[in-house]
Order: structure tokens, then C-alpha cells, then sequence
């Protein structure tokens, strides 16, 4: 299963390369007088904003509720080891073969439930993050263009891959990010 983070990493490592290779292009006094650089933490903008705690609020919801599913489930047959345990001193052959392969079949049925629930939440986590990106980057936008930005790079986590290794605080976007963010998403 596929963390947040990772998920971040795939998605931010292309644009940062872009950005590093631009820079590049550019002499360091032109680099200087022609931008103005600023970073942010998408993952901190998901995690601190609002809308991104209740959507990350949602999707821990989902997954205990799947849990519990599961649990119940891994309970259930829990008890019907148990029980065929205890019956098989009393079962003929054919009668202990039959139950084995009904308790084997159950317990396939148990892991193909469990995949399915990863997958699915593989699907969840994806989509809130395409979804959170791209309403991120367009807030992003929206407060580089006001701050005369003309670069914002993800300055990356412990969780992702540290992109920017060091940055002024004053080149950090991320609160104001984050208050924009709530501003535009409040509705």
C-alpha cells in the first residue's frame, strides 16, 4: 500500500526537476533579478487545511469501518478453527476433508476480501491526492502570482523526498497556501 507520501513523491519529483533544470539555464544574477522563488508542503497543506483534515478524516473513517469488517471476519474464523479443532476427533475422514476445504475456502475468501479492501483503498488515497493536488497547485498559483513568485517548489517532508534541502522561512508558502486554501475550500 502506497503512503501519502509516496504517492506526494510521484507526483512532485517532475515538476522539482523542472524547476532545478530552469534554474540551471539561468546565470546566477539573472536567476536572482528574474525570479522570486517560494516553497510549499502540499502534504502540510492536506494535513493543516480544513477541507484536507476532513477529507483525511473521511478516509480514516472508511478504513476503520473496513477494519472492523475485516476483523469481525478474522474473529469468524478464529472460531471456526476452534470449532472444527474440537469436532474433528468426532468426523470420518470424508467429513474432516469436507470441513477442511469449506474452512480453507473461508479463508481465502478472508484474504481476497482483505486485497480487495487494499485496492480499494489504494483507489481512495490516489484520487484524494489527484484531487487535493490539483486544487493545491491551483491556490498555489493563485498566491505565487500575488507574491510575485515565478517558481514554487515542494519543499518535501520526511515523508516524501526532500526536494529542497534549505530555504529561507521567508520563502515558505505553505501557511499562506494553507489559508487560501481554507478560503477557497470553505464553501
Amino acid at each position: 500500500m502506497h503512503t501519502l507520501g509516496t504517492i506526494f513523491r510521484w507526483i512532485t519529483l517532475p515538476l522539482a526537476a523542472a524547476g532545478m533544470l530552469l534554474l540551471a539555464s539561468l546565470s546566477g544574477a539573472e536567476a536572482a533579478d528574474a525570479f522570486k522563488i517560494g516553497v510549499i508542503d502540499p502534504q502540510t497543506v492536506l494535513e493543516k487545511s480544513k477541507a484536507g483534515r476532513k477529507a483525511l478524516d473521511g478516509l480514516k473513517e472508511y478504513v476503520s469501518t473496513r477494519q472492523k469488517l475485516l476483523s469481525r471476519d478474522e474473529e469468524e474464523l478464529r472460531t471456526t478453527e476452534k470449532t472444527l479443532k474440537d469436532q474433528l476427533a468426532k468426523l470420518s475422514e470424508t467429513e474432516k476433508k469436507e470441513k477442511e476445504t469449506q474452512f480453507r475456502a473461508k479463508i481465502q475468501d478472508y484474504q481476497k476480501r482483505a486485497q480487495e479492501f487494499n485496492q480499494e483503498l489504494q483507489g481512495k488515497q490516489k484520487e484524494l491526492v489527484d484531487d487535493y493536488m490539483k486544487r493545491i497547485a491551483t491556490v498555489t498559483q493563485a498566491v505565487a502570482e500575488k507574491g510575485g513568485f515565478a517558481l514554487v517548489l515542494d519543499r518535501g517532508s520526511e515523508q516524501t523526498v526532500k526536494i529542497v534541502i534549505y530555504n529561507k522561512d521567508t520563502l515558505d508558502l505553505t501557511e499562506q497556501v494553507i489559508k487560501e486554501f481554507d478560503r477557497a475550500n470553505s464553501k
